[in-house]
């Protein structure tokens, strides 16, 4: 065969691979869908959406030449033409046989060669016959055993070359691809600019050699003409620094997103593993998804499907029951079994996994925790329903009475809650019995780049994740309380353990803290549904960055999940918030009641004395950086100022409909919608026009001023000079 047509072969091949993920998907969904159908009318538009399916599935393979994909293909369509005309009914049996056509021409079709091994073409023909042979009317043969069923065991090299296959192929939107392609066009402008700006430094330099030189015969001339020119490429190259940064920050987004795929690529083989392992065990259980729509970084789907297919082995083997013993108590015979996705603040994706089976038996966990030798008896018993409930996540702790392959081992929930926190996500778990339980999952949306909120403790600098940070504060030192002998906070009416974060790091603490004397830097760090207020020496700033493991030799460091680069080069730890959480000393939430009671005492004193306070005044702020929202928050809140934060202009705006504000204050340079657009937005919008606005930016030319007040602000303030002070006093003349 030609060069040529080999290659041309394989480029179909690669084509035809992406096409077969597509079709035994849809096929696969299309069963099950149609297994649990209950209109006539739904069941014949599944039947006629899969028989599609199958048809063209069947002439893809022939395309390249797979006769055992063809021969499966053509034998289902007579079965789904079978179903369609009524000459033979559905049963269990049937629907099994259909499956197991589904499992061979996956593996043959997730091959790397895509050739079917020996064993794959014997199975096939005798798939294809039995589905002849129930087309034809006969009764199909019963379900196998289920050793019969387990899926043949793959080779470390087969394993090695489908991950390489998988991950060497992503299907991009053209859409994306002409983003992409337009952000690099604008780089040529770019650095057509860098070029012209080194010709310019290199002028100015040679001038400067000249008057060392002595060849200048009027220093103060060719001095003043120096100034200027260097004056005017300072100027010029701060503005080639805000297009770099903003291009950059584009392309960088725009990668991102070309890299990230839908959740429906995490679960949709989800609704047959759960429809074979339940009846495996004799049981019935039904998945529903919802909010797989959402995308997420590739790298973290493929992470997170072995974490889920243990989520989801547990649910069928501790949680959903025989559908007798359900009956008996009163449930529907068949368990039902929910994931659901959430988008939160734009960086984050929560994910909740929910069963109606019978819960966790805490005492049956406590037990299993005695017997492994991880708590005594007396420790077990002094135990919390939270404290109980998480040990569900030590590894070597099960609550099965026999090991299977299934479950048993006590290490799939250790794995859930490793994995999750190496992608710098939180896991937690609740459940209460005879109802189900719900195991909530927090991820970043993506794994290539985060903001983080870098602090000083001591002489050391650390970057926490801004997504883990609730907030940063600012506070006097006599706004901390003490609580049975331990540091307490108290923030928003509740009450939240403080900890220095050199002693949770075995650091020495810096001597004294910088900025105003008698103020002390707090960063509030949320885990699950824990928080602690930690203090730090210093808080430098929030800024974007790029995590890097640690390599082989330290795979797992507490309180530490990466490293990051910042400027010149100096290399930052990256801490582990779910660590730092757990490690601080105190972190019940329980020792902080009494700060809580004491509050809610003090507000209902102050109402039965007649002091009830009249509506504060309202502020919104729209700013994308953490560290400057939570600073702004605490300085008008600080002042008696009710505040809301948006993360963006188009959020912020979209909140300013909702509720009632007397006043925005806003940064400019921000994703979605700046600030500029924002103003000009408001201005223009009937109800919000009276709405004074305030920006609050780095940007400090004259011209990007007045851009500012030609959008309608009321105010501009250049961050540079800025202070509390200031802030403050545009505030009160404008309301």
């Amino acid at each position: 065969m030609d060069i040529k047509d080999i290659e041309f072969l394989k480029r179909l091949k690669d084509t035809f691979r992406t096409e077969a993920e597509e079709h035994i998907h849809a096929i696969s969904a299309g069963l099950i869908e149609l297994e649990k159908a209950g209109t006539e009318e739904r069941k014949a538009g599944l039947l006629e959406a899969i028989f599609r399916e199958a048809h063209s599935f069947k002439g893809a393979a022939r395309s390249v030449s797979l006769k055992d994909i063809e021969s499966i293909c053509q034998a289902m369509e007579g079965v789904f033409s079978a179903l369609r005309t009524g000459s033979i009914q559905a049963s269990p049996d049937l629907f099994d046989l259909l499956h197991r056509g589904v499992d061979i021409i996956t593996r043959i079709g997730s091959s790397t060669e895509m050739e079917g091994s020996a064993a794959d073409s014997g199975a096939a023909r005798e798939v294809s016959a039995d589905l002849g042979r129930a087309s034809a009317g006969s009764p199909p043969p019963q379900s196998p055993a289920r050793e019969a069923r387990k899926p043949r065991p793959k080779t470390d090299e087969a394993v090695a070359n489908e991950a390489v296959a998988n991950a060497s192929m992503v299907r991009i939107p053209m859409e994306r691809l002409d983003t992409l392609l337009r952000q690099a066009e604008e780089m040529v402008a770019i650095k057509m600019t860098a070029g012209e700006r080194l010709a310019e430094l290199l002028a100015i330099d040679r001038s400067v050699r000249d008057l060392r030189a002595g060849q200048a015969y009027r220093g103060e001339a060719r001095m003043e003409e120096l100034e200027s020119r260097i004056a005017g490429l300072v100027q010029a190259l701060e503005g080639d620094e805000r297009s770099i940064r903003r291009m950059v920050d584009e392309h960088l987004e725009g990668m991102k997103r070309a890299a990230m795929l839908p959740l429906s690529f995490l679960v949709e083989s989800f609704p047959k593993l759960v429809r074979d392992l339940a009846r495996d065990q004799g049981k019935k259980a039904e998945l529903t998804v919802s909010g797989e729509a959402i995308e997420l970084d590739k790298r973290i789907l493929e992470e997170m499907k072995d974490p889920f297919i243990h989520i989801l082995r547990n649910c069928l083997d501790h949680g959903i029951r025989r559908p007798e013993e359900r009956t008996a108590l009163g449930k529907d015979p068949q368990g039902s079994i929910t994931i659901a996705f959430h988008a939160k603040d734009g960086r984050e994706v929560e994910m909740l996994v929910s069963d109606d089976g019978e819960g966790i038996a805490l005492d049956r966990v406590k037990s299993a925790a005695i017997k492994s030798g991880l708590l005594s008896r007396e420790a077990a018993e002094g135990l919390g329903r939270e404290e109980a409930l998480a040990l569900v996540f030590r590894s070597g702790i099960s609550t099965s009475p026999i090991v299977t392959d299934i479950s048993g081992r006590g290490l799939g929930m250790a794995i859930v809650r490793e994995k999750v926190e190496k992608l710098g996500g939180s896991v937690a778990v609740a459940s209460s019995t005879p109802t189900g339980t719900v195991l909530r999952i927090l991820l970043p949306l993506t794994l290539s780049t985060y903001r983080g909120v870098v602090v000083r403790v001591g002489e050391s600098l650390f970057i926490l994740p801004a997504a883990s940070v609730e907030r940063v504060l600012r506070i006097g030192r006599h706004e901390i309380m003490t609580v049975e002998g331990r540091q307490a906070l108290q923030t928003e009416g509740r009450s939240i353990a403080l900890v220095n974060l050199a002693d949770v790091l075995g650091l020495r603490a810096a001597e004294g803290q910088a900025g105003s004397p008698g103020l002390i830097y707090i960063v509030i760090v949320a885990s699950s549904d824990n928080r602690i207020a930690f203090r730090v020496d210093e808080i430098i700033g929030e800024q974007q960055v790029m995590i890097k493991g640690l390599g082989r030799q330290l795979r797992r460091v507490r309180n530490i999940a990466g490293a990051a680069m910042l400027g010149k080069g100096k290399v930052v730890p990256v801490l582990n918030a779910s660590d730092l959480v757990k490690s601080a000393p105190g972190a019940a939430a329980e020792a902080w009641a009494a700060v809580a009671a004491k509050t809610v005492e003090a507000a209902e004193a102050g109402t039965k004395a007649g002091k009830i306070p009249s509506r504060p005044t309202h502020i919104l702020i729209a700013d994308d950086s953490i560290t400057a929202r939570s600073l702004l928050k605490n300085i008008l809140e600080g002042s008696g100022y009710l505040v809301t934060t948006a993360v963006d202009g188009a959020e912020a705006f979209a909140k300013a409909h909702e509720g009632e504000f007397d006043l925005v204050v806003s940064d400019v340079d921000m994703p979605r919608m700046s600030g500029f657009e924002l103003t000009s937005r408001i201005r223009k919008d009937a109800r919000l026009s009276r709405l004074p606005v305030v920006l609050v930016t780095a940007l400090e030319s004259r011209e990007d001023k007045e851009r500012g007040i030609d959008a309608g602000a009321d105010a501009y303030i250049v961050k540079s000079s800025f202070d509390q002070g200031n802030l403050l006093d545009v505030i009160r003349r404008f309301i």
